[in-house]
């Protein structure tokens, strides 16, 4: 279903990585860097410089375990591309934030259906230095742990149109913290442009929200500021979840996806 192997660690845990991998790690991050520059939230520009990551070379794990764990006592866990929900949610409930040790080919360097190390790393371990975000993630990890099926898939919405898609409002202006967004050059412009809609955050609507992987988002929720998410986490978020569930779906913004293998396989493992 992918060409993507995730790498092994050598015996001391080291991950050898092969030059054309650290030239495409080198291009996304010194070309994501511009870009987020006036888009970004604080609090993500201020994980990326406390995480320190590499610019020259794809950083070991270990290096983001140590920030991390002093930071929010979180830690990464190294996984293939996709994985079950159940192991997914596993994680998240015992602070491992997943991670695939491989990167995109330079062939793939725009989009990515798989989450690779550089849409992990980059996108989403700045924001666990964060402890309001930390605090959210934990929280949504242990619910899904103990949530049915159906319970899932609408907590995965509101996964997606937060963690992945979100934005604040700050008082500099609108602002990134959705991994997703940060990691796509063309999300970030995209996102913050006037083509998409922009709502207010509701956790509700969120999980009633489709959203497809394989596009740009047409709608985006904009949280009033990142400590709403630390508040959600302190909610009856599962009485929020039936009450998404009894009011139903809204009518996907987007026409249906593609049927390829690939896109299906991460759409069903997204959904």
């Amino acid at each position: 279903m992918t060409q993507y192997v995730a790498r092994e660690p050598d015996a001391k845990g080291f991950i050898e990585y092969s030059p054309v991998e650290h030239d495409t790690w080198r291009n996304l991050i010194r070309r994501q860097l511009q870009l987020l520059e006036g888009r970004a939230c604080d609090e993500y520009l201020q994980g990326i410089e406390q995480l320190g990551l590499a610019q020259a070379q794809i950083p070991q794990l270990a290096d983001i375990n140590r920030v991390l764990q002093q930071a929010t006592g979180w830690q990464v866990a190294r996984v293939p591309a996709l994985i079950p929900f159940q192991r997914f949610f596993e994680l998240l409930a015992n602070r491992q934030f997943p991670v695939a040790t491989f990167i995109r080919t330079p062939q793939e360097l725009d989009y990515l259906q798989e989450p690779d190390i550089f849409h992990e790393l980059f996108g989403h371990c700045p924001m666990l230095t964060n402890p309001w975000f930390a605090e959210f993630t934990h929280t949504y990890g242990k619910l899904g742990l103990a949530a049915s099926k159906p319970q899932r898939v609408f907590l995965a919405r509101l996964y997606w149109m937060t963690v992945e898609f979100g934005l604040v409002d700050t008082p500099h202006g609108r602002r990134i913290y959705g991994g997703g967004i940060l990691s796509s050059p063309r999300e970030t412009l995209y996102s913050l442009s006037q083509a998409p809609e922009h709502r207010p955050f509701d956790p509700v609507e969120c999980m009633r929200t489709p959203y497809r992987i394989d596009t740009l988002q047409p709608l985006y929720f904009c949280l009033p500021n990142l400590q709403s998410l630390f508040e959600l986490a302190g909610q009856d978020i599962m009485a929020l979840v039936e009450r998404a569930m009894q009011l139903g779906l809204h009518a996907p913004l987007s026409p249906p996806p593609s049927s390829s293998p690939v896109a299906q396989a991460t759409k069903e493992a997204h959904s």
